[in-house]
């Protein structure tokens, strides 16, 4: 019987195969024998040069793209112009630098609430029910919200409002531009209304008015300053949650509960001088 049909020898070579598999080894042997030390004096080409990074020049808006600064400044002119919260309206609902206008948003949700408020409730956009309704937080989340500013003695103490004044197509979350844009008419309704505080529903609206990037879980319940964007203002300022989160999550009513009577605390508390 020939050496390689020896089933002994098969069974060998079987095992030092599967030896060499578990070792790593992925490679037949080849037939002639390399030297190793003469292959070792081959030096590779270099790998060719990438030509340098060139910086794209910085592009107008393509048809049909919000010119940002351009609306931007005509908010700001807006704003400005408005003396009382219902020209401040009036200027919002003939405002056609937001793209959300025309994103399938009947109509401008503006405020509710007192024009006189200690405290101003800031979320970050309508939804369908607010479309609908053309105020801010009259959904569910809204009810939840309303229930819980009951709760802490303070159903006649806010104005209501959000960062953006249009509802997102599909309720999503307000894009930094977009509420760059509607930023120049939230400040000037603060200019208006003359809040002690404000409270800062949800992740968006928290990250747009601090201009902060931690998560809302990180920013809840702590104090911070806001600034308007000419230094002309500041206030005392607290993230919390929003209520369509507590919705989903009604285990975290509890820290949003706290963060709220930790900021009545704060508005309640008598006026200390310097």
């Amino acid at each position: 019987m020939p050496a390689a049909a020896d089933p002994s020898n098969r069974l060998l070579a079987e095992s030092l195969l599967a030896f060499w598999a578990d070792a790593g080894v992925d490679a037949m042997l080849l037939n002639e024998a390399i030297d190793r030390i003469e292959a070792g004096k081959f030096v590779p080409p270099p790998p060719p040069t990438r030509a340098a990074a060139t910086v794209s020049p910085i592009r107008p808006a393509a048809p049909g793209q919000p010119d940002i600064s351009a609306a931007v400044a005509q908010a700001q002119a807006l704003a400005a112009g408005a003396e009382t919260l219902d020209q401040l309206a009036e200027a919002i609902a003939g405002f056609e630098g937001c793209p959300l206008r025309f994103e399938g948003a009947t109509r401008a949700v503006f405020y509710r609430g007192r024009a006189d408020a200690p405290l101003m409730v800031i979320g970050e956009g309508p939804g369908a029910d607010e479309d609908r309704q053309g105020a801010p937080f009259v959904g569910r989340a809204g009810q939840l919200l309303d229930r819980m500013l009951a709760a802490a003695g303070l159903t006649d103490r806010v104005f209501i409002t959000n960062t953006v004044f249009w509802r997102p197509p599909g309720n999503r979350t307000p894009t930094p531009a977009e509420q760059m844009i509607c930023a120049p008419f939230v400040e000037r309704a603060i200019a208006l209304v003359k809040p002690k505080m404000l409270l800062l529903v949800g992740g968006a609206s928290a990250k747009s008015m601090l201009k902060r990037e931690e998560g809302i879980l990180s920013l809840r319940g702590r104090w911070f300053e806001w600034r308007s964007a000419d230094a002309a203002m500041e206030l005392p300022a607290m993230p919390t949650l929003h209520p369509a989160f507590l919705l989903r999550q009604p285990a975290a009513k509890k820290r949003a509960w706290t963060d709220l009577l930790t900021l009545t605390e704060r508005l309640d508390r008598p006026h200390r001088p310097d």
